[in-house]
């Protein structure tokens, strides 16, 4: 069954959800993120910048696409400010629902919010984000939209990028189904969160699409939780 990857849509990409499901589905995502690594390694991720970083002797521009609540940009803060490093945010979302949360949830993070589609944002003179990542967004896409997602990044940020999403595991998916359905009070985390495993890649996988996005300076590393994480390092 998990041969090969699925391209079946999950439920919270349609269109006419409830935001209060969404909500749910949101804050379920993030004690995930939580108690099962997923901030771990996205600090791990910044973390493989942190010279260029501490180079830099300004504060340091993050922005995440499809960044729904902005729970992965707040752990991103609570490390930088643990190092003493500076720091602002760019959160881009296309739901409006998503980032107006996300706004109230995260009054004290310095982040600019965009409603957009990713690939629709025009940055400003000089503001080209640093680095730019995505935290369980790429297995919402197709190969193909994926490869242009690659490029995107890679061209759109001025040190890099890097992608922490889900290694599609037999373990991964029969544990998650069944922790949903003993859990989650979310049917859109019971019926997404197994098949987002499903959606999930690997690792030669991964090795395929950033070759076809003409990338071939990537590492791409196992975490807990059965996520991998790839890390894109621009070279000038």
């Amino acid at each position: 069954m998990l041969e090969q990857r699925s391209y079946q849509k999950e439920l919270l990409d349609k269109d006419d959800i409830p935001f209060e499901d969404i909500r749910q589905n949101m804050k379920e995502l993030e004690k995930v993120n939580t108690l099962l690594g997923g901030h771990r390694v996205s600090c791990k991720g910044v973390r493989l910048f942190l010279k260029k970083i501490i180079a830099l002797k300004r504060p340091v521009h993050i922005a995440e696409i499809g960044c729904g609540g902005g729970d992965n940009l707040l752990a991103l803060q609570k490390f930088f400010k643990k190092n003493g490093i500076k720091c602002k945010f760019t959160g881009i979302d296309i739901k409006p629902e998503c980032i107006s949360y996300a706004i109230k949830k995260n009054r004290g993070l310095d982040a600019t919010w965009i409603i957009s589609d990713y690939r629709s944002v025009q940055w400003l003179e000089g503001n080209k984000p640093d680095i730019i990542f995505s935290s369980l967004f790429c297995h919402h896409f197709t190969d193909t939209e994926l490869t242009e997602q690659l490029r995107w990044m890679k061209g759109n940020s001025q040190l890099g990028f890097f992608i922490n999403d889900l290694h599609r595991h037999p373990i991964a998916y029969y544990s998650i189904k069944w922790m949903s359905a003993a859990f989650s009070k979310s049917y859109l985390v019971k019926n997404d969160a197994p098949l987002s495993v499903m959606r999930g890649f690997k690792k030669e996988e991964w090795k395929t699409l950033l070759h076809k996005a003409g990338i071939s300076r990537f590492k791409i590393s196992a975490e807990w939780a059965f996520r991998y994480l790839i890390y894109v390092k621009n070279e000038y």
